[in-house]
């Protein structure tokens, strides 16, 4: 999904195609379709007697990714899913579809960064919101404006790793008896004032970066949805073999991550499925961009791309 700023560019464009191996006639699924960049890529190898299932929580992307494989001129099946990938293998299933290739790229699209009505950056002082989709759920200025001191603090320091989060809580706290915190630059404003400089060893980013991180992460369930659907692939690789849920046998499965937060869990995720027999680990190491990429498309410098493909039943990991 995140995709460079201006050129909707697909990260990673080369590993996906090499690591995934799409083939004509496969069924490919977008678990975070975003602009649509990575599916075009792919619908070129898929041909017109491939399937494309295109799902995004931003219901306004999703039509705009279907818009762009439609205009690239893939003649294959297209369908359209709204909603968290964590219910996609439920949906998938209730519609019979088995897939052979499944990319969840856990970043964002720029068209979204971008915006700051979204709230997503403080780049541009825009609301508080923060919603990939803004017809549901709570906001980061009710978060903000709402949470209990400890609240706030833990959701700071587990979401954002930011070592100062108790400062930074209670200097929200104490600020928002004044005025209730309503923009993106106000809060960064009052965060970095709290965080102060930055520890020693620590790259120069700016301090209130890991806070937005956390109150984003914290408004959009990002960790638990792609726990969820980490637990539904695994489920997915034991019923494969019969024929049964939404994973064909052979099925590759890619995740595309940009912090540690989420590489963790896909790190541990895949290896316990090696170490069952339920997968093969496609890279044993992440891939990542290489410096062409990261001079052409500078979001693409913290993405790592685990892959791993479904193997029958005690097949062993030859990797």
């Amino acid at each position: 999904m995140d995709e460079g700023l201006g050129t909707h560019i697909p990260v990673l464009p080369e590993q996906v195609l090499t690591l995934l191996e799409p083939k004509a006639g496969e069924v490919y699924v977008d678990a975070t379709a975003g602009l649509g960049g990575h599916a075009v890529l792919i619908a070129e190898r898929l041909g017109a007697s491939g399937t494309i299932v295109l799902n995004d929580l931003d219901a306004q992307n999703l039509e705009r990714a279907e818009a762009r494989l439609r205009e690239s001129g893939f003649q294959g099946e297209v369908k359209s899913i709204h909603g968290s990938f964590a219910d996609l293998p439920r949906k998938l299933e209730e519609m019979g579809i088995r897939a052979d290739l499944v990319l969840a790229d856990l970043g964002f699209a720029s068209n979204q960064v971008d915006d700051p009505e979204r709230g997503l950056t403080f780049r541009g002082d825009g609301p508080l919101d923060m919603r990939l989709d803004r017809s549901r759920g709570v906001t980061a200025a009710e978060i903000v404006n709402g949470y209990d001191e400890g609240e706030l603090a833990d959701i700071i320091y587990q979401y954002g790793e930011e070592r100062a989060s108790r400062r930074i809580a209670s200097a929200i706290v104490r600020r928002r008896k004044e005025q209730p915190f309503e923009t993106t630059g106000d809060l960064a404003e009052v965060v970095r004032r709290a965080a102060g400089p930055p520890p020693k060893g620590r790259k120069r980013i700016d301090r209130a970066t890991r806070t937005f991180q956390a109150i984003r992460i914290a408004v959009n369930g990002e960790l638990e949805s792609l726990e969820m659907l980490l637990v539904q692939i695994e489920r997915g690789a034991k019923r494969a073999e019969a024929g049964e849920g939404w994973l064909n046998l052979g099925a590759r499965v890619g995740v595309i991550s940009f912090h540690s937060l989420e590489d963790r869990p896909v790190k541990r995720a895949f290896v316990a499925m090696a170490s069952e027999g339920l997968a093969e680990r496609v890279t044993r190491k992440p891939a990542i961009a290489d410096e062409a990429e990261e001079s052409v498309n500078p979001r693409s410098r913290s993405a790592k791309f685990r892959v791993i493909k479904v193997l029958r039943a005690n097949e062993p990991d030859r990797r």
